[in-house]
């Protein structure tokens, strides 16, 4: 009886693993697939025609679910992606998914205001002196989320 229920016990844990989660509009198959890193250095190339971006979920909303930090590690650089139209979000405990978003760059100059809400919401921003930041962010018509 023991070893049934163990076995019971793992096959529950890794049935969710691999599960994807989807979000938005379908990411179709034929999309341009780009690398974080090139998106983020030369984020201008990247804001008329949606590419798709690969990578981990290293931070999230934690009020709402209504953008994520995407990184190519957890512990990289990344960027925020919010979900177009504010039509989407993805769940609370997204953080340390691998995600693929399919969207467009965005360049924005945030306000301090601005950037205080963010990291009040847990994301991860490189400030002026006067406190506003540029960002790069991206915005996503869909997003699949791998734990």
């Amino acid at each position: 009886m023991q070893k049934l229920t163990i076995a019971l016990v793992l096959a529950a844990s890794t049935a969710f693993a691999g599960e994807v989660i989807t979000r938005g509009a379908a990411i179709p198959k034929d999309a341009k697939a780009v690398a974080l890193a090139t998106v983020l250095e030369n984020p201008d190339a990247y804001t008329k025609e949606a590419v798709v971006v690969e990578g981990v979920v290293a931070a999230s909303c934690t009020r709402k679910g209504c953008w994520m930090q995407l990184a190519p590690a957890e512990d990289a650089h990344g960027v925020r992606v919010t979900f177009r139209d504010y039509g989407f979000f993805i769940p609370l405990d997204s953080k340390g998914m691998k995600a693929r978003a399919e969207g467009v760059a965005v360049v924005t100059t945030l306000s301090k205001a601005e950037a205080d809400h963010l990291e009040e919401e847990g994301a991860k921003i490189k400030r002026r002196e006067d406190g506003t930041a540029v960002e790069v962010s991206f915005v996503a018509n869909g997003v699949e989320l791998t734990r």
